[in-house]
This record gives structure tokens, sequence and C-alpha cells, in this order.
């Protein structure tokens, strides 16, 4: 079933929290000052405390529309009772769509500097925002997903493993995205470039699911 995503923020918080995701992801939390956020975002100092309460409040808000663009895109449709091999689908079409967004949408060009960033600072309640709201549900979904796929225990420590390396690859290949583009001379990355990363991906899923299926 589809859940209905959050909205997303609008006016001027919503241009406080895209200078913040520039900006954090950049320079990180403690790089960054209120100026320089007002700054970008075409405000004064005291908006972040009136929408947001504080610096820490705006990092947090970050972190929530980060989750809810990561959730509209890793949120599938799911059959009351789905096969195995309906499960299987479900999850290319996920890392699918979430190859495509990481890889080539514009909303996620500030979201892997800005998880990057959470994932060296150490728990914050950004962190905590994050791992609650999109990280945990997500993972324990798509392991759902691969133990009706393959037969395995959802929360079973291979299962947690094998969904945690899956979506890796995608992570990676943003991350890398300099290096994946240079090595394979390409000059961006673009549709045609994005669907030979996600066939790779999901070529890779379908094998490790078929060796973990049980008889």
């Amino acid at each position: 079933m589809i859940e209905s995503a959050p909205r997303p923020p609008e006016g001027t918080g919503a241009a406080l929290i895209e200078a913040g995701l520039k900006l954090f992801g950049k320079q990180g939390f403690s790089g960054t000052s209120t100026r320089e956020i007002a700054a970008l975002a075409d405000t004064n100092v005291a908006s972040i405390a009136y929408h947001f309460g504080s610096k820490d409040g705006l990092h947090t808000a970050c972190a929530a529309e980060v989750a809810r663009r990561l959730s509209a895109v890793a949120t599938p449709s799911v059959p009351p009772d789905p096969t195995p091999d309906e499960a299987r689908a479900i999850l290319d079409s996920t890392l699918r769509a979430l190859a495509g967004f990481l890889l080539t949408s514009p909303a996620a060009t500030d979201v892997a500097p800005f998880i990057l960033r959470l994932l060296g600072s150490g728990p914050d309640e950004a962190m905590t925002t994050l791992y609650a709201s999109v990280i945990e549900p997500k993972h324990r979904e798509f392991c759902r997903l691969w133990a009706l796929a393959t037969g395995q225990a959802p929360e079973s420590e291979s299962t947690r493993l094998a969904v945690f390396a899956a979506i890796g690859q995608l992570v990676y290949f943003r991350v890398g995205l300099p290096v994946v583009t240079r090595r394979m001379g390409w000059g961006r990355i673009g549709a045609a470039e994005a669907g030979a990363i996600a066939d790779t991906v999901a070529a890779n899923l379908h094998a490790a699911i078929e060796r973990s299926r049980v008889p």
C-alpha cells in the first residue's frame, strides 16, 4: 500500500531548508553559520529562529526533508500477500526508482553530501530523525520483501546485511559519481547512464536473491 507522503515545505522555510541542505552538506554543521544560510536563502538570520527555533532545529528540519524525498521514491505499492516473484519485482522496481532519483534528480543533488556529513558527525537529533523516519522503516520494509522473495527470515542477520549490500551499491554510485563518470568515459549521468547503472544493480539483486532462496 502506498503511504501518503508528507507535504514539502513552502516559502521562506523551504528556502532555508534548501540553503541548509547545500551548506551543511558542503561545510558541515559546525562549519556553517546562520548568516551564510540566511544569505543563501535571501532572508534574515531571525527567520531561522522564527521557522525552526535554532540552527539545530533547521538541521533537523533538513534531515526530515531528506527523509521526505527518499520516502517519496522508496515507498512501493505492495499487495497484501505477494508471491516470491512479485516481491522480487517490487525490490527491483524500487531500486530502479532510487537509482533514477539519486543519479539524475535535481532534488537529490544535496541529499548525498548531507547524509554523508550526518553519518560522519555521530548521533544527534538530525541523524536520529533521518534514521527513525526513513532508514530503519525502509530497511525493515525491504527486509520483509527480501524474506518474501527468498524464504529467509526477515530480521535474520543475513537478510539485513543483504539489503544493506543492495542499497549500498546505489550509495556508492552516487557518492563516487565523479570517479564512475571518469572511468566509464561518460560526460555526465543522463537517463541512459543511470539506466545502465540500475540494470547492473538489479542484476546483482536478482543473483543475490537466487543464491539466498530457501529450497
